[in-house]
């Protein structure tokens, strides 16, 4: 296993992350439950060959994720390791629900402290709440209580706000954003992790291979890789372009067998800081443009077609479209599509008022497809 120093904290850590979001489930009670004693073992597994930082959240599993978590870290495990999870900022109405929520994930471990504690999955929005309720204060206390080590946030938004979020706190001990070779330019992307680095602010990388989808590409994407002298899978490809990154202190994996636990130990034991070549960066520039150019629209989710008139999810419809083609995977399309049916939000409401195509910076033919879109659902 390899490791790094964690920013300027003083201690180091291991490059690779267990993320606790995709533990092995079993079915009970006409339900999915985490399979306790193999998420036990899987876990303690990787701690025992060198992982060194474990993280959870509020919501995984249900609820069920920071428990199971607190199992996996007794009988001396949790001093071998970094323990994170996160305030979930949905849950917050007022400004004693920071405290709560706080002592019933405490409580939920079954630890006294957390070393680090991220505000979770920040936006603009939530943002704007959390700074209405003083958050500042709140993560102060809890490290002067000994509640928490470092505080830290999560991250889904764009780069304006990623920054505005560095400067709404000068206590930050980290920062977890999504980031893989296709997300480099979105959210917090390269220039982020860049400007987060420049603060002294360590990275935490989530989705480095994007929900699992870059380990399973299209056939277009396949072949590049098949046809490489380096022999290297979709996967290794994916953890080598983030762990490339100085910037980045550890990087998340959501293990759900205990064959996945074994392949990124084997993969993280040769990746290290700076370790690709320039052929490397042009052989993943590469497949990053393998995967865009199976994209069909063109769009940039700068959202200046919202609100629509009709309220049509224009970027979510373009989104979800995308991603069913860039993945071959028509299903996640089709889900989510139903989903923004259901709700109303579907492209079938569109009256072609036009006032989308004014607006957009890309001139795209935005109700024509819309059109096309909603056909092609339709058909099956």
């Amino acid at each position: 296993m390899q490791y790094v120093p964690f920013g300027r904290h003083g201690f180091q850590v291991s490059r690779l992350g267990f993320g606790c979001m995709r533990l092995p489930t079993k079915r009970q009670d006409e339900k999915d439950v985490i399979d306790r004693d193999e998420a036990i073992r899987m876990i303690r597994h990787g701690i025992d060959r060198g992982i060194s930082y474990v993280d959870t959240a509020y919501p995984y599993h249900s609820g069920e994720s920071e428990i199971v978590v607190g199992l996996a870290l007794k009988d001396g495990y949790r001093e071998k390791v970094t323990l994170t999870t996160k305030l979930p900022l949905w849950a917050v109405h007022e400004e004693k629900d920071m405290n709560r929520l706080l002592d019933e994930q405490l409580k939920k471990l079954d630890v006294p402290y957390l070393d680090f504690y991220l505000l979770h999955a920040v936006n603009k929005d939530r943002l704007d709440q959390m700074e209405a309720f003083h958050f500042q204060d709140f993560l102060l206390e809890a490290v002067r209580d000994g509640r928490i080590r470092r505080p830290g946030f999560s991250f889904h938004d764009d780069y304006d706000v990623f920054i505005r979020a560095l400067d709404a706190f000068d206590g930050w001990g980290m920062a977890q954003i999504q980031f893989n070779y296709l997300d480099d330019e979105t959210q917090a992307g390269e220039k982020g992790l860049r400007e987060a680095g420049k603060r002294g602010v360590p990275i935490v990388v989530m989705e480095p291979l994007r929900g699992g989808a870059l380990a399973n590409p299209p056939e277009n994407v396949a072949r590049l890789i098949r046809e490489s002298p380096k022999k290297r899978s979709a996967v290794e490809w994916a953890f080598s372009y983030v762990a490339d990154y100085a910037e980045v202190a550890t990087i998340l994996s959501g293990m759900s067998t205990m064959e996945q636990v074994e392949d990124n130990l084997r993969i993280f034991d040769g990746l290290k800081v700076g370790g690709l070549s320039e052929e490397d960066k042009k052989f993943v520039h590469g497949l990053k443009e393998a995967y865009l150019s199976r994209m069909p629209v063109k769009c940039t989710a700068c959202r200046y077609c919202q609100p629509c008139p009709q309220d049509v999810h224009i970027p979510e419809i373009f989104s979800f479209y995308n991603r069913g083609k860039m993945f071959d995977n028509p299903g996640f399309f089709r889900g989510r599509y139903q989903d923004l049916a259901n709700q109303g939000f579907d492209a079938s409401r569109c009256v072609r008022c036009g006032a989308c195509e004014a607006a957009c910076p890309q001139n795209l033919p935005i109700a024509e497809w819309l059109q096309t879109i909603d056909a092609e659902f339709k058909r099956g």
